[in-house]
């Protein structure tokens, strides 16, 4: 059985180790920041889904650590590369996003060319407007 609040005392050390805040580390381990709240609070127990989550973002902790505190943290093979983890995702996240960006920027490119302007109209602060209709 897992006891909340040692659970919740190895979840913060896993959140001081690598510097991050409580949303922060939610956002990279993809679970809402209430979840971590709660965590960290007593008030719910991990699921295996929440565990699973955090051993796949963060290699170096050891499942059976992170359940029943048996083990170390970080993992002795790993100690040294406290961030590698971290870097590689951002890195894989930043080349999704540009990928994406690259295919809006496409997308816009193209609505923008089938477009033609029809009128364009000034409003002036005084209330005037012009109005040019092509």
């Amino acid at each position: 059985m897992i006891d909340s609040k040692n659970f919740a005392i190895r979840l913060q050390k896993i959140i001081d180790h690598y510097e991050l805040s409580a949303s922060a580390f939610a956002e990279k381990i993809e679970v809402q920041r209430s979840s971590i709240s709660h965590l960290l609070s007593g008030r719910n127990k991990p699921s295996l889904d929440f565990t699973l989550k955090v051993i796949d973002t963060f290699p170096e902790v050891n499942f059976y650590w992170l359940l029943k505190g048996e083990g170390t943290f970080p993992s002795q093979k790993n100690e040294g590369d406290k961030n590698q983890n971290v870097s590689h995702q951002e890195n894989d996240k930043t080349i999704s996003d540009s990928n994406m960006l690259s295919k809006k920027r496409s997308q816009i490119k193209k609505t923008t060319l089938d477009s033609s302007i029809d009128r364009i109209i000034i409003f002036y602060k005084d209330g005037r407007f012009d109005e040019y209709q092509n």
